[in-house]
């Protein structure tokens, strides 16, 4: 069948190309021709080297080319791009085949889930055909085959057991789970928390350190997530620890990158520079403080990060005020 993706960064090339290799017909879309034409040139991500695209998958420019005649949009665009990226799907007429959303985030000011973005825009008869998927999977390593799970959730739940078939191959292992906002809400917040955990090694402290920011992490997700009726017990599955675990520990973490290179002194703006990928836990502490805000529940690692990236809070200051908080029974 034809498959339309939208956005062709590491995890779009990825998916795109696992598609691909099943037999499917993929358009990767990206908004930049230039990187199209390479993409078609060299049949390689330059950040996923080594790695060629086979037959079935092409590359275009051109979003009516990638959508035309699909029978499944995917899309793995950004938090902040979701929206101006479907208003110019919508552009060019209605759209009646499922969207599967990977991307991972909460849009500001909205405080809506992607898969929540992608149905205002397009319209409440989508409710059944919008998708999404999440969980622990760097691109690095899915594009190697090495064994990887994630969760797919929809609303309508015939279409998840559709798409778990779509996307399941020998390595990529897929588990249904109907909780669509639990799944998109702990892929979004885990990003906050790898910042933190990045500048806390970023700034010589040890494991005991990380293991804390990531438990009290992982409570402050769960207290947040109410604000999206989401499945508590979704959390401590894999688009919640999972994620959160993968992100957190590993050096393919963009966002725990981006927090080392805060601790070592560089500013957001150079920190996203180098990192030279999308950083969405920089995006994702606004909207999740938002959130906090408007249901006056306390999220102290995303203010805390918030202050650093956006006031100029010093980080060891940052760590400072963590530790002096009131102490409280721990609560689960």
């Amino acid at each position: 069948m034809k498959i339309g993706y939208l956005g062709a960064g590491t995890w779009g090339f990825c998916l795109a190309a696992l598609l691909a290799s099943k037999g499917h017909k993929v358009i990767l879309w990206t908004a930049k021709p230039e990187f199209a034409k390479l993409l078609s040139e060299k049949r390689e991500h330059p950040k996923l080297l080594r790695f060629k695209a086979s037959d079935n998958l092409s590359f275009t420019s051109d979003l009516s080319e990638a959508i035309e005649g699909a029978e499944y949009i995917v899309e793995s665009v950004t938090s902040k791009g979701i929206r101006p990226v479907f208003e110019q799907v919508l552009e060019r007429g209605k759209v009646h085949c499922p969207v599967i959303i990977t991307s991972k985030g909460i849009e500001q000011n909205t405080g809506l889930l992607l898969h929540e973005v992608v149905l205002e825009v397009l319209g409440k008869n989508m409710r059944d055909k919008i998708a999404c998927l999440s969980g622990p999977s760097h691109a690095e390593e899915v594009i190697q085959k090495l064994p990887t799970s994630i969760v797919c959730a929809a609303y309508h739940v015939p279409l998840m057991h559709q798409i778990v078939d779509l996307f399941m191959t020998s390595y990529f292992r897929i588990y249904p789970n109907a909780d669509i906002n639990g799944v998109a809400f702990g892929g979004a917040m885990k990003n906050i928390i790898a910042i933190a955990c990045g500048i806390s090694d970023g700034l010589g402290f040890g494991d005991n350190t990380k293991s804390a920011l990531m438990t009290r992490g992982l409570h402050e997700i769960r207290k947040l997530s109410v604000t999206k009726k989401c499945n508590p017990e979704t959390l401590n599955g894999l688009s919640g620890l999972g994620d959160l675990c993968v992100t957190c520990l590993s050096k393919l973490s963009r966002n725990y990158m981006f927090g080392r290179l805060i601790a070592d002194g560089l500013t957001r703006e150079q920190a996203q520079e180098k990192i030279n990928m999308v950083v969405e836990g920089a995006y994702t502490c606004i909207s999740a403080l938002q959130l906090a805000a408007k249901e006056n529940i306390p999220v102290p690692i995303t203010a805390a990060i918030c202050s650093i990236l956006y006031e100029q809070l010093d980080p060891r200051d940052a760590v400072k005020s963590l530790l002096q908080r009131a102490i409280k029974e721990e609560h689960l």
